[in-house]
């Protein structure tokens, strides 16, 4: 396909112009050739800066105008103090307007910075990515576990407690610890509830925002250490087109998923994370992203809100380095051993699914 025209074509796709059968087609194309995926990708996000750059002018423009205007009135100097008009009384309810105004532009400055500070700390604010943990009322939603209502049980989450958050997780050590995405964990407490609808209380050990990684440990007399954990988490770099799969906790049961690794890097070229050509959902993140051996090579957290199928996972070397940094923080913890053998390589998927759905967990987030 001719460069112009392929330009043309993802500027439509990505515009919402094409019919639905050309639409299906270069889905299609998509998937079949990782160039054109990345191409999208890159697209949509020099557009993305532009909307940026066009929005931050148009603030500045604004600014400008009422500074002039407010001169001109001689609400303020040219050295930007107000000048004494009366009481103070008079003044307001002469300039409330004015006031007004600059207390919107204001406010618009002070949420565009403190964007900007969420951003780099890898708390994802843009609107083209959306985090995959549960809100509220998501997880309010599914108080339903493999068909057994949670009110019909004994719940673990205290009394007075409200659920804040949800997401999926995954056992790293066989006495209880798991790994989920820091963003899941919005309040103060946890529990996790396995495959086969028990549930346990967690205590939250650390959190990583940069990353967007955090640990749980499982501290319930009802959970059994397991025995050893069938999969290992990779270190190295995956290879661009490679297969892979992930189980996570969209709705009440375990979900069941499968893609491609479509770039390295992850959005905006973050090198924490890759970018991955899967179906997900709200409720995915922290999930783990497995290779066809049945290796973990990264953790589900992010997708592109306006292309269908792109995900991010944060790379599971990470996992390494937070741990790394735990062990040596808080020595009160027994260290962390992470899992040296596979025991899925060159199993049929529905084996491996069956090895390991035990040991993925739905995660839900409390606060007093």
């Amino acid at each position: 396909m001719d460069d112009i025209l392929l330009l043309d074509a993802i500027e439509r796709y990505l515009n919402g112009e094409m019919g639905t059968e050309e639409h299906e087609h270069f889905n299609q194309l998509r998937k079949n050739t990782p160039e054109i995926d990345q191409m999208v990708v890159e697209h949509n996000m020099f557009l993305h800066q532009m909307d940026l750059y066009t929005s931050h002018r148009n603030i500045k423009c604004s600014l400008h105008e009422i500074h002039a205007n407010l001169l001109n009135r001689g609400d303020v100097n040219e050295g930007g103090t107000i000048s004494s008009k009366g009481k103070i009384i008079q003044f307001w309810n002469k300039y409330k307007r004015v006031t007004a105004i600059a207390a919107s532009v204001g406010g618009v400055i002070a949420l565009f910075i403190s964007g900007l500070t969420v951003y780099f700390s890898s708390a994802v604010t843009d609107p083209k990515l959306e985090q995959l943990g549960k809100d509220l009322e998501v997880v309010k939603k599914n108080q339903q576990y493999q068909g057994t209502i949670i009110n019909e049980v004994k719940t673990k989450i205290p009394l007075n407690a409200r659920l804040l958050s949800g997401g999926s997780g995954f056992l790293i050590d066989s006495k209880g610890y798991i790994v989920t995405n820091a963003h899941v964990l919005k309040g103060t407490g946890a529990v996790v509830v396995n495959s086969k609808g028990q549930e346990f209380n967690a205590d939250i050990v650390h959190i990583d925002l940069q990353k967007d990684l955090a640990i749980l440990k499982i501290k319930d007399i009802d959970f059994t250490p397991v025995k050893t954990i069938p999969y290992t988490i990779q270190k190295s770099n995956s290879d661009l087109g490679e297969e892979i799969f992930t189980l996570g906790y969209p709705r009440n049961d375990i979900v069941y998923g499968m893609g491609y690794l479509s770039a390295k890097t992850g959005f905006n070229g973050d090198s924490l994370s890759y970018q991955i050509q899967i179906s997900a959902n709200p409720g995915n993140s922290g999930g783990p992203v497995f290779n066809k051996n049945g290796d973990i090579i990264g953790v589900l957290s992010t997708r592109q809100a306006q292309a269908d199928g792109v995900s991010f996972a944060v790379k599971s070397r990470n996992i390494y380095t937070i741990i790394g940094d735990l062990n040596k923080s808080d020595t009160s913890l027994q260290p962390i051993k992470l899992p040296t053998k596979s025991a899925l390589k060159g199993m049929e998927r529905k084996a491996q699914i069956h090895k390991v759905e035990d040991f993925v967990y739905y995660v839900k987030a409390y606060g007093q």
